[in-house]
């Protein structure tokens, strides 16, 4: 397993995109426009070396951290291996109670499932 990614919500997308350009040289793809959510953009950030970066957007962001979505980092991404692998993690999740969003193809073609951990950090879990 690896750390496929790390996720970061800003309101500021375009402006976080340069930064991360102009600080460590970081390329992205072009913007993904979401198609099954309204208002969802993102990007992602590749750094030379290590994790990529995801900057995420919607219009309902928050400001506290008692939202379900607020500015800030917010989750971290795990390469599991393949879809079964994703799936049986789900499944372990869910018995444990710790399941935050079943296992699904999103729109811009990944596998994941969310889970939480002890503190109820979102945990995503991609296939490879």
């Amino acid at each position: 397993m690896n750390i496929a990614h790390v996720a970061l919500w800003t309101r500021h997308l375009d402006a976080q995109r340069a930064f991360w350009r102009n600080f460590f040289s970081a390329t992205s793809n072009e913007k993904y426009v979401s198609q099954n959510r309204a208002g969802f953009a993102s990007f992602f950030m590749a750094l030379h070396n290590g994790p990529t970066i995801e900057l995420m957007t919607v219009p309902e962001l928050a400001d506290a951290p008692n939202a379900a979505e607020f500015v800030g980092w917010a989750h971290i991404a795990i390469n599991v291996g393949d879809v079964g692998a994703v799936d049986e993690m789900a499944e372990k999740a869910r018995q444990q109670g710790r399941l935050a969003s079943a296992a699904r193809w999103t729109g811009d073609g990944f596998y994941e499932a969310v889970i939480l951990d002890p503190d109820n950090n979102r945990i995503e879990l991609v296939a490879g």
